[in-house]
């Protein structure tokens, strides 16, 4: 390794490699327990619709226990807790099943993500959804890619290409046909303050926009707005465990990432879009 940890697209790909294990592992460790029956410890977190379970907390432990074998010297923050400091100047933050309550009510709609950063930001991230068997990856000095069962696609060309039911010529327009025509992919908050401050955006949002998604887990709806699946996504009071990887993957695949400042209750959040889209959409979303 260099003086500087990670400064090289070669070590950045090494630390990749790493992720990219550990996702895959705590994947097919949480889909054991899929096929295993639903689970049956839960408790809750921040409100008593933030749910943790069993699975949330084995699969952080699964991951924790491969980068001390792998990467003892760096640090890790956790969603479910875990926290270690490190001494090499690097960081891991790893959501260990982003999407629990779809998990628990039996919906296939959540994954496994992974991150490794210094204090610049994230060098590396792969997410993966074993419901599907595809892996986003990418890394700072680097491109995006989907690895799945129909091969590896480039991210920077699908993010560009957009949803395949998009008509010809819908690109070409202005500002205002670009956001007449997007489908925008967002969460909501478990605060009922904050949910209720949403769905005036929402309804603010929702007749300037083809079409709304909400589906429950930020790492994916990141990546597949990198993947093209989506124009644009946004959303308030996420974590830095819900967002390093993604967020890398879609900045990798040229999409603007933005933030969204905090307000009364309105949380601080994330934008990410493409080009000629992301200024529009933040104007309309930015505040209550």
């Amino acid at each position: 390794m260099s003086a500087i940890l990670g400064s090289s697209a070669g070590e950045q790909a090494e630390l990749l490699e790493v992720a990219v294990d550990a996702a895959r592992m705590a994947g097919a460790l949480l889909l054991e327990r899929v096929h295993h029956g639903a689970e049956r410890t839960v408790s809750s977190k921040s409100t008593p619709t933030d749910l943790v379970s069993e699975a949330d907390l084995a699969s952080e432990r699964a991951i924790r226990e491969l980068l001390a074998g792998r990467r003892p010297d760096d640090g890790f923050v956790g969603e479910e807790g875990g926290r270690e400091g490190g001494t090499s100047g690097l960081r891991w933050v790893v959501d260990p099943l982003d999407g629990t309550v779809n998990f628990l009510f039996g919906i296939p709609q959540w994954c496994v993500s992974v991150a490794v950063g210094d204090e610049q930001g994230t060098l590396a991230g792969a997410v993966y959804d074993p419901n599907r068997e595809e892996l986003f990856t990418a890394i700072r000095d680097g491109g995006a890619e989907l690895l799945g069962p129909a091969g590896s696609l480039d991210l920077r060309h699908e993010a560009a290409a957009g949803p395949a039911g998009r008509l010809d010529g819908e690109r070409d327009g202005d500002a205002e046909e670009a956001l007449a025509t997007a489908m925008v992919a967002t969460g909501l908050a478990y605060d009922a303050r904050v949910r209720g401050a949403q769905a005036k955006v929402l309804a603010r949002l929702a007749p300037r926009v083809r079409d709304i998604r909400r589906f429950g887990s930020a790492a994916l709806d990141l990546t597949w707005t990198a993947a093209g699946r989506y124009d644009a996504y946004f959303e308030r009071s996420v974590k830095q465990w819900d967002i390093a990887a993604g967020a890398l993957i879609c900045e990798r695949a040229g999409l603007r990432v933005l933030e969204l400042p905090v307000h009364e209750n309105l949380p601080w959040g994330i934008l990410a879009a493409r080009p000629g889209l992301a200024e529009g959409l933040l104007e309309l979303v930015n505040g209550p």
